[in-house]
Formats: C-alpha cells, structure tokens, sequence
C-alpha cells in the first residue's frame, strides 16, 4: 500500500519511520529542523496515523509499502532513510531487500534482533477502553493512567485518539492487527541472503537497554559499514530527550556520508 505522509524541504530525500503505536507527527518538530538540509518525508506505517489499515502487519511488508511509496514520488534514485524502534526495524528490512533504494541508513535505538515482549499491558489498556461509550478525552486519561504508571508514555497513547465530526471518538492506531502481529513486530528482521553495505548509523539511548553491547556482532555482520552512536543522556525516544544532539550526530554522518 501507499503510505500517508507529510514532506517538507528540498534537496536529497530523508524518510523518516515512527515506532509501534506512533505517527509522523510524533517527529514533526524534528523533521522540519532537518528539511533545511533534506526533503524530509515522515510517513505513517501501516495501522497506524493516517495509513490504510491491513489485517498482514510485519516487517517484510511494511517495507514494501515504504518502496511503493517511494516510488509513488518518483524516489527511484533512493533516500537516506531512518528509523525509529519499529520504524528502525522496516528500516533495516527494506535496506536489506532493496539496498539500491537506500543511500544510506539511520537507526534509532533498536537492533536486528528479536526482543521479549514488553507491551502487552499497554496494548491491553487500550484495547479494554469502550472507545464508541467515551464521551471526554479527560475520561480516557483517567482510565490509561489506572493502567499505565508513566505519564509520558499516557500522554503519548493519548496522540492516538481522535474525535470524529459527530462528537464521538475513534482510535488512529489498528489496535487488533497490532495486537494479532505483535509476535511478528518483535521478531527481527527477515536477513537476506547479503548484509546492506551502505553506510550506516545506529543511535543508541543511554538510559536505553534496546542496543546492548551483545548486539553489536549481528550489527557489524548485517550492517558492515556501520558507526554506533550513543548520547547518554537519553532513553528510548531519542527525538524527544534530546533532539538537538541527535540532529548533529546525524547531519555529521550524512555529510560525513556525502549527502
């Protein structure tokens, strides 16, 4: 499928990928401080923002639909492309199966490998609102916040829900195909037959433990040509605690990279 997307800027083209139960506005802030270098592209994966819904929800198909809609806007040439999490995931599958469409790649705090669960509760917070009963945005915060001791990740949930023009309120996200895939979502990414030998960042948050040291060998043998970052003072949503530190050290690679 072709994906939603907003885009900004001018030049060499950067996609940017969200992470599960996110949306392009969740880089917004980030990405229009980038377009001054890029024509930057923040899409909405499958199931989720403003993107068709689909029951198949892994990485072999979300990256399809990343080619599809790059070459929907004539992007045959390639674009540097990053992502975050889940977004970091279709990333690394769509440079691994489509190298020649990736000039180069940026990932953000995951590894290609496959992690415990971990979401089940906040999937199930949100699966166990009545959506079609709610009448106030305030009642749902009410109910996450029972669940869900973070209020971050409560107000960041919160940026699914939407209200439709009769009052009543929808969720952005495909709660069931999330929920129904997310074994598939855990897994790593479908390694082909060679690593992706174009260059390639991997942003790692220090108060993060989704890139341990134990995961740099099944880096360096899929992604060869790869540098690691790390900035300390951050954890797993990077482009939230510490965006001016992360757009440095990624404007440093690309041009480091020659684009």
């Amino acid at each position: 499928m072709q994906l939603h997307f907003k885009s900004f800027g001018s030049g060499t083209p950067l996609i940017i990928l969200h992470g599960m139960l996110g949306m392009l506005d969740n880089w917004q802030s980030f990405g229009l401080d980038v377009s001054d270098h890029y024509l930057t592209y923040l899409m909405d994966l499958r199931n989720h923002g403003k993107s068709s819904w689909d029951s198949r929800m892994d990485y072999m198909v979300m990256a399809e639909d990343v080619r599809e809609t790059m070459e929907a806007q004539w992007m045959f040439e390639g674009a540097i492309i990053l992502g975050h999490s889940m977004g970091g995931k279709t990333a690394m599958q769509l440079a691994l199966a489509q190298p020649e469409l990736v000039k180069a790649l940026i990932v953000i705090d995951i590894a290609p490998i496959e992690y415990p669960g971990g979401h089940e509760i906040i999937l199930q917070a949100l699966q166990n609102i009545d959506i079609e009963s709610i009448t106030s945005r305030q009642e749902v915060l009410e109910d996450l916040s029972q669940t869900i001791n973070s209020k971050s990740v409560v107000h960041f949930l919160m940026k699914n829900l939407s209200r439709n023009k009769d009052g009543s309120y929808r969720w952005k996200v495909n709660l069931e195909a999330v929920s129904d895939n997310y074994q598939a979502l855990l897994s790593a990414p479908v390694f082909e037959d060679a690593p992706f030998y174009g260059p390639t960042l991997f942003v790692r948050g220090g108060q993060s433990n989704y890139i341990l040291d134990e995961h740099l060998t099944k880096i360096d043998h899929w992604f060869p040509n790869n540098k690691l970052a790390s900035i300390d003072s951050a954890g797993h949503w990077i482009h939230v605690d510490a965006p001016r530190r992360l757009q440095e050290i990624i404007l440093t690679f690309t041009q480091q990279s020659g684009l």
